[in-house]
């Protein structure tokens, strides 16, 4: 299992994967908004998406995980 994590702090403004989606590296996963920019957050790594760690709207810090692939 892998997570995938934020690179800088944020409010989660919008999630392009569901748990069970085939994920690929660089597949966007995770939209950002900070300082009124939005940040796409891309994946590191391949697989299916175990589990979502954040909602859209809540805060994240840097390296918090947004998801588990596996």
């Amino acid at each position: 299992m892998k997570e995938i994590k934020t690179n800088m702090a944020g409010n989660v403004w919008k999630i392009q994967v569901a748990q069970g989606d085939q994920v690929e590296v660089g597949q966007e996963v995770v939209i950002l908004e900070s300082m009124k920019m939005e940040i796409p957050i891309t994946a590191e790594v391949g697989g299916t998406v175990k589990e979502l760690k954040v909602e859209e709207g809540s805060f994240v810090n840097e390296d918090d995980v947004l998801l588990i692939v596996d």
